[in-house]
């Protein structure tokens, strides 16, 4: 953990490598134009110690006042998605979950998106199995994601039941709002998917026999902070279809 915060923090410290992640994105989401936006970089303006970019208008998504709850379904919609894309479309994600980085621009109906220091690469080796464990989650198939953990790493093949265990059903409790048995809208207003993940942690910490992939840190980091921020917003999410969606996309 301390390891991975020390890369992050040396990410979020390199304004040349952040402006890169940032003119990908833009390039990643030219397609969606009309419901992101990702501001330019002022090239002549920037450098190593400095990065200036296009002044965006809009506000904190979670700051912004008088809300419907249309639009809060749909910020919390899009958010999911990109989320979704992230992992198995761009295999590239912005993996720090700050609320202050989406902003929602009343006037154009877009989301403004921010901060790209800790934008990272996930390499196939990593990704495939990670998307094969959340489609196992997704039917509840506990073998499966087993078999894919010890494949990727989060286990040995040698646990406690009771590691097996907490495990399996964090697994399962992330992936919650994509299972085939979950409402076709899943209201985050009454969601505790991280307070049951999170009861499950002392098990895991005393019961683990080796560290869980680094890339893994990042990428649950984000997709908790979307799934708090959801609940925030009190989004309703069509998640299971975005799932589908994104599965049938998947570029693994």
């Amino acid at each position: 953990t301390i390891a991975n915060a020390r890369t992050e923090l040396g990410w979020e410290c390199d304004y040349i490598r952040e402006a890169e992640c940032g003119r990908r994105f833009q390039k990643l989401l030219q397609d969606e134009q009309s419901t992101f936006i990702v501001p330019s970089v002022i090239d002549e303006a920037s450098g190593p110690h400095v990065l200036t970019a296009e002044m965006m208008n809009g506000i904190g998504v979670t700051k912004a006042q008088n809300l419907t709850q249309e639009q809060k379904d749909w910020i919390g919609t899009q958010i999911l998605r990109l989320c979704l894309r992230e992992i198995t479309e761009f295999k590239f994600m912005q993996t720090d979950p700050n609320w202050t980085n989406f902003l929602f621009n009343a006037n154009t109906s877009r989301l403004e998106l921010l901060d790209f220091g800790a934008s990272r690469d996930f390499p196939d080796k990593f990704i495939i199995p990670y998307v094969e464990i959340l489609q196992a989650a997704s039917r509840n198939d506990r073998e499966t994601i087993r078999d894919r953990s010890i494949q990727l790493g989060y286990l040995t093949g040698y646990e406690s039941a009771a590691m097996l265990n907490a495990h399996v059903s964090s697994v399962l409790t992330l992936a919650e709002p994509f299972n085939d048995s979950s409402p076709e809208m899943y209201d985050f207003r009454d969601q505790s998917i991280t307070d049951r993940v999170r009861k499950l942690i002392p098990v895991m910490v005393r019961e683990r026999l080796a560290p869980p992939p680094e890339e893994t840190y990042s990428l649950h980091r984000k997709l908790s902070g979307a799934f708090l921020l959801c609940a925030r917003l009190g989004s309703r999410v069509r998640c299971r279809e975005l799932f589908a969606n994104a599965m049938a996309k998947v570029q693994v």
